[in-house]
């Protein structure tokens, strides 16, 4: 498919073929929501932790005789009932991590930059020529190039004034093309690529 590349000042430069098989797929909401659970359930970090009445420090005197008192029996203050006691069936540190073969995961990101661009929300911008990092200048170029709401903002090689430009914007979400996956399409309205990043992309896509 053809598709146009604007500048910043949403002025169009030429227009560049972008692959079917990445931009025009059909929309699989089956996978995205596999990709979209484990994705999630790897940022946890399951760090959680209790303890439990063996791993509470003192307690090792019983706390009232066994008869005699008219209350109930007790082995340890570190028992669960007593404040300062152990934690029962508390949280303890574990992995949460899940795995996705590398097809669902091309097979997620297809569907939903093809659900983008379906909705008109993928752009291609070039001549990016910042002298020096301004967020303002940045943030009027977005107004130009008529995008609204939240957006990524896929950027590869040395652009270290656009990034530094960019990375101040809360709507502004900065993702290397090394790193783009599926959620970083879906969190956001908009996605914006660069156009060596757009074409390194679909590179590595095949690979």
């Amino acid at each position: 498919m053809k598709v146009d590349v604007v500048n910043l000042k949403g002025e169009k430069l030429e227009q560049i073929d972008l692959k079917d098989e990445i931009f025009g797929s059909d929309y699989n909401p089956t996978v995205l929501a596999q990709y979209i659970r484990v994705y999630k359930n790897n940022q946890r970090q399951g760090t959680s932790s209790t303890k439990t009445r063996s791993e509470v420090s003192g307690g090792g005197v019983k706390p009232r005789p066994q008869k005699g008192s008219g209350r109930s029996r007790q082995g340890s203050i570190r028992s669960p009932i007593f404040v300062g006691g152990g934690v029962a069936h508390g949280p303890k540190p574990k992995s949460y991590k899940l795995q996705l073969s590398k097809k669902l995961k091309r097979l997620a990101l297809s569907s939903a930059l093809s659900t983008r661009m379906k909705e008109g929300k993928v752009i291609i911008i070039d001549g990016v020529d910042i002298k020096e990092p301004s967020t303002k200048e940045f943030f009027q170029s977005l107004k130009k190039i008529k995008v609204s709401g939240s957006l990524s903002l896929v950027w590869a090689g040395e652009n270290e004034n656009l990034v530094k430009s960019a990375r101040n914007i809360p709507e502004v979400k900065l993702v290397n093309v090394k790193s783009l996956g599926a959620y970083d399409v879906i969190k956001t309205n908009n996605i914006v690529f660069l156009k060596n990043a757009v074409l390194d992309f679909q590179e590595r896509f095949s690979k």
